[in-house]
């Protein structure tokens, strides 16, 4: 498929995190100091949806047990907790961006 437009990059003058759909996928498109980075929104742990959830310091935070994501890479950083229990939680998937003149444009593949 390639890589397919998502967004504008002045839409990220007031706002360090988009929710942007591809092909029926939910994708977390993030900037992060002058990057801009794409991971699933949906945690793999429950199905939380990222975007609810907050972005500090390149790390975003799932908003129903606390599950992290390096929001770079989509590599699990925290592991959730439910009550005192921790749980074992896999990475996110991460897409490749790039930009084009005023554009982002994300590979979401095949």
């Amino acid at each position: 498929m390639g890589y397919k437009k998502v967004a504008e990059i002045q839409e990220f003058d007031k706002t360090d995190k988009k929710l942007v759909v591809v092909n029926e996928q939910e994708i977390l498109l993030t900037k992060i100091e002058n990057g801009f980075y794409a991971i699933s929104n949906k945690c793999p742990h429950m199905g939380g949806s990222l975007f609810k959830g907050t972005l500090e310091a390149g790390v975003v935070t799932c908003p129903r047990h606390g599950s992290k994501f390096d929001a770079k890479t989509g590599k699990a950083v925290g592991k959730p907790k439910i009550l005192f229990l921790k749980f074992d939680v896999d990475d996110d998937r991460s897409y490749s961006v790039k930009l084009e003149d005023k554009d982002i444009l994300i590979d979401v593949g095949e």
